[in-house]
């Protein structure tokens, strides 16, 4: 299994004081006062739809690849004029931004690292709410949320956006790790309707070569881009950052598209934004928050909190571009700067 043997790395241990504080700030952003908790910690023993030594339990552990390769994947979902219909018109996004970002993420964490008695009922009460959503977009055509289709773009978007986001500035992914992600997270697309998703890098290439006359640019992306740079979802001594990670998910989309949609340079990183992108996916990568539902999924299945907090050293990993399959077809072009 990938990352089984891979050595640990370095943990970044901080003062007490300031640890505490970071671990509070993601459990309330994943859990305001009102909601109630998921104990990822429970039932003992119980495995999730992807083991723990899966790429995906590595990935999403990190919070700026989270945030990043989201909004990358909800850019992606709004370029599509049927998903887009669906999401700007059925949900709550313009009127509690937040909110649906909370949401969004603990559906996340729970489809990664929950307790499969936990997660396959989520996915099923997702899979229900999204079988009432149907319209027609702007232009007349008939949609449902429940479209196979339209789930297997989402699916793969979102994948695409975290593994990008990852790679581009926690840790590389080499091309085996790429198409373990895809597999991996092939129980959960065909529980959320996604039955044919991408279950490799290869097949991503293909369907984003596929997709690219259906995409288009629209003012709901740059509204959706605009309300992410303004409302508060990082806590306030990191808000500042948070235009430069909206910006670091515009830059990790293939250059076509961002030119197909609009997406200019200056909604891109500025060049000396790049080395602080970086270092804080870095050093993210190393911070361990126990209250958080990496470390306890890591709890419930009876391994060490600091499980997934490792590191490859150079020797044991090959330098790739992680777009590389998207640059080499014929109508998409993956960014080279890293």
């Amino acid at each position: 299994m990938l990352g089984a043997d891979r050595p640990r790395g370095s943990i970044l241990r901080l003062p007490r004081l300031l640890q505490r504080r970071l671990d509070a700030a993601a459990m309330a952003f994943l859990y305001p006062a009102k909601d109630r908790k998921i104990d990822f910690s429970r039932p003992l023993g119980e495995e999730s739809l992807a083991p723990p030594d899966s790429v995906s339990w590595r990935i999403f552990k990190n919070p700026i690849a989270l945030f990043v390769g989201g909004l990358a994947a909800v850019v992606l979902e709004l370029a599509e004029p049927a998903v887009r219909a669906g999401v700007w018109e059925h949900s709550s996004f313009r009127r509690d931004p937040l909110g649906r970002l909370r949401r969004t993420a603990i559906a996340a964490m729970v489809t990664v690292y929950g307790a499969r008695s936990i997660a396959e009922p989520m996915i099923a009460g997702v899979v229900r709410m999204h079988a009432k959503v149907a319209g027609r977009t702007p232009a007349g055509t008939a949609y449902s949320a429940s479209d196979p289709s339209l789930l297997r773009w989402v699916q793969a978007t979102a994948v695409f956006g975290f593994a990008e986001a990852y790679s581009r500035y926690v840790d590389p992914l080499v091309p085996v790790e790429l198409d373990a992600l895809y597999r991996e997270g092939a129980p959960a697309a065909r529980l959320y309707g996604a039955l044919d998703a991408p279950a490799s890098a290869a097949e991503l290439a293909a369907l984003f070569d596929s997709m690219r006359d259906r995409l288009e640019p629209s003012p709901v992306i740059f509204e959706f881009l605009e309300i992410m740079r303004e409302t508060p979802v990082l806590p306030q001594p990191l808000f500042w950052m948070q235009g430069m990670l909206v910006r670091a998910a515009v830059e990790i989309i293939p250059d076509s598209l961002r030119e197909r949609l609009g997406l200019t340079a200056r909604y891109g990183l500025r060049p000396w934004e790049r080395w602080i992108v970086r270092l804080a996916g870095s050093l993210s990568d190393r911070i361990v928050l126990p209250e958080c539902p990496a470390a306890q999924s890591c709890i419930r299945l009876g391994l060490p909190i600091n499980h997934l907090y490792v590191s490859v050293t150079p020797r044991n990993r090959i330098p790739t571009d992680s777009l590389r399959p998207l640059a080499a077809s014929s109508t998409t072009c993956s960014k080279t700067a890293r």
